[in-house]
């Protein structure tokens, strides 16, 4: 029960300003006759409502909040780029896409992308947990394995975006629907099991070698 309190309390504020609300908003707004792009603008307002909140209770940017905010940021682009039907069913395919290129490129940075969301997975915000967190960055095993993650994760979303848009242009508008409905949920499923499996025989490496295991 204390481990589900915990989760609910760490997940429930982003899943609800990172999620639930800005697509509320967004349905509400674009069933009032307002344009798409209008529509996700105003919408972003919630991530950025949180980051705020979460920095005056911790005073530590949320990680999530501000992907989310990049996330929503380029789904505007490509709401103004894309203004065919057609490309219009793979406009979040462009958003996956850039997303995963951004992976891509912040393996050229100290410390890549996953390494943040393994943080906000693994930890409950607190000081305490954040702090352990970053310091098993010192353990080669744990670096390597948040490099690996973020470059698998980052090639899938770039190739799932690719073959959603070669799909559009030679499937039919209602069978791209479907599709477009179902196959991001199935690429991140298989992320998800691949990420179990995969940081469960890196930890177990770390046992083996007397490192610290390299937790996600």
């Amino acid at each position: 029960m204390g481990r589900l309190r915990t989760m609910v309390l760490t997940w429930g504020p982003s899943i609800l300003f990172t999620a639930v609300l800005p697509f509320l908003t967004y349905g509400v707004l674009t069933d009032r006759g307002m344009s798409e792009f209008s529509a996700l603008a105003l919408s972003g307002v919630w991530p950025v409502v949180e980051v705020a909140v979460l920095y005056a209770i911790r005073r530590r940017i949320d990680e999530l909040g501000v992907l989310s905010l990049l996330i929503i940021g380029l789904g505007m682009v490509s709401a103004l780029a894309l203004r065919d039907e057609r490309l219009l069913l793979v406009k979040e395919s462009a958003v996956t896409g850039l997303f995963g290129l951004a992976l891509l490129g912040s393996l050229l940075l100290p410390r890549p992308m996953m390494f943040y969301f393994g943080r906000k997975f693994a930890t409950d915000g607190s000081a305490e947990r954040v702090a352990w967190w970053n310091g098993l960055w010192r353990y080669p095993g744990f670096r390597r394995t948040q490099r690996i993650l973020t470059l698998v994760w980052g090639l899938t979303f770039v190739i799932e975006a690719a073959g959603r848009i070669e799909l559009a242009q030679i499937l039919s508008v209602d069978t791209m629907v479907a599709v477009s409905a179902i196959l991001p949920f199935a690429v991140m499923a298989a992320l998800v099991t691949w990420t179990i499996l995969y940081t469960k025989r890196a930890r177990a490496r770390a046992g083996q070698t007397a490192e610290v295991p390299a937790a996600v």
